[in-house]
């Protein structure tokens, strides 16, 4: 409970906004804390590992639907570059196709965490098969969940990277660290 608790109030003393991703997290440390603690059945493990995941996906799929998409808002400082080319279409069919790549990663993993709390966590709740079962579930959900969700995510980066780069011919740091990339401009037009 201690990471998500931590980083939410951070954000939320440091920034004054409320952090989705840490309410999350400390909602599923909760609900798998109580799953084993009232031993209920560990069907429900699965049902919430499964869960987690495909709220995070739906969420993603959904905000292509508002006005500020989440993969949108997080290159929002490109979009005067592609309305200056004349390519705002063809980025917001590239989005949306990454969007759905992205959704589709926690999918991935939604799925995934099922298959592998019904395969691994057999015991009943409370006991200490249980507990075993479930460290066994977490280590085995690295190798076969998270490495390979990892990768896609790279590709699904790599994807509109390459998209960025041909349609504004921005770097990566003036993408992703625009006020490095104009220190060092400045630090080259004043060496000349």
């Amino acid at each position: 409970l201690a990471f998500p608790l931590g980083w939410g109030l951070f954000e939320l003393i440091k920034y004054r906004k409320k952090n989705f991703i840490a309410v999350l997290g400390l909602v599923s440390v909760g609900l798998t804390g109580g799953i084993g603690l009232l031993e209920l059945d560990a069907g429900w493990l699965a049902i919430k590992e499964a869960a987690i995941p495909a709220i995070i996906g739906l969420a993603v799929l959904a905000s292509t639907r508002t006005k500020y998409p989440l993969v949108r808002t997080l290159l929002y400082k490109i979009h005067k570059t592609l309305e200056e080319n004349n390519r705002v279409e063809e980025f917001e069919a590239r989005l949306l196709k990454a969007s759905y790549f992205f959704a589709g990663t926690f999918l991935f993993s939604s799925i995934m965490n099922y298959v592998l709390a019904k395969w691994i966590v057999v015991s009943p709740s409370g006991t200490q098969a249980f507990n075993e079962e479930l460290g066994r579930m977490t280590l085995v959900s690295y190798p076969m969940i998270a490495i390979p969700s990892m990768i896609m995510m790279m590709l699904i980066f790599y994807y509109l990277w390459r998209t960025i780069r041909r349609l504004t011919g921005y770097t990566l740091e003036e993408v992703m660290a625009p006020h490095l990339a104009e220190k060092e401009k400045q630090r080259n037009k004043s060496s000349e």
